[in-house]
């Protein structure tokens, strides 16, 4: 699948560990879709993550339906499940698998990596890498091990060092704050709680989108 920019404007990333008890990540994850995220990423993560071939059944079901709707289907950090089911992207952490590694591998597929500040850019090999992550931009509680808040002005900073290189926000992002991350030069936001604990994930997904109807 070719890459565009503006598959970040609202991007989704979700496990079953994060959403509420009396739904499902397929439910949730379909009434994204129908209110216009433009991107997901299959985060399935922590002490009650599925494995193995549960968590590859649930992937293949999730990359289909996403197929629907014509969204990209990421996979986060786990190159072999991608692989496997073909997914249409990879994304990949500063402590996860180094893009060398597999890049032979992930022809004509969407690479993202998470960057945390200016030294991990300084370091990272962006020559394969389709968008970079960026954040926390705020105080999250979606990833227990996550680096300090950056905020919006870190955007600023790495766009000014490459300013074609398409960045999302990462980390703590409300549609309250969205404006100021945008304002900073963000191509989009990625968010996991706003939705997947929203009490009406589409006014919320409709709310994002409407940062980036230009």
């Amino acid at each position: 699948m070719t890459f565009s920019p503006n598959m970040l404007q609202v991007y989704f990333i979700c496990g079953t560990q994060d959403v509420r008890q009396d739904t499902t990540l397929t439910n949730v994850l379909t009434e994204a879709l129908e209110a216009g995220i433009t991107l997901f990423q299959f985060r399935e993560k922590g002490d009650k993550a599925l494995k193995g071939d549960d968590k590859e059944h649930l992937a293949l079901e999730l990359k289909h339906l996403c197929h629907q709707f014509k969204v990209p289907f990421i996979v986060n950090d786990d190159v072999e499940l991608a692989l496997r089911i073909n997914a249409d992207g990879i994304h990949v952490g500063q402590d996860d698998d180094t893009i060398s590694t597999f890049i032979e591998r992930f022809d004509d597929k969407i690479i993202g990596l998470s960057i945390s500040d200016e030294q991990e850019y300084q370091h990272s090999d962006l020559s394969e890498v389709d968008y970079i992550g960026v954040g926390p931009m705020y105080d999250t509680p979606s990833k227990k091990d996550a680096h300090p808040p950056v905020g919006p002005a870190m955007i600023t900073k790495l766009k000014s060092y490459n300013s074609h290189m398409p960045i999302v926000a990462i980390g703590g992002i409300t549609v309250a704050n969205t404006q100021n991350i945008v304002k900073a030069g963000a191509d989009g936001i990625s968010v996991i709680s706003a939705i997947s604990k929203s009490d009406n994930i589409t006014q919320t997904v409709k709310d994002f989108r409407s940062y980036f109807n230009n």
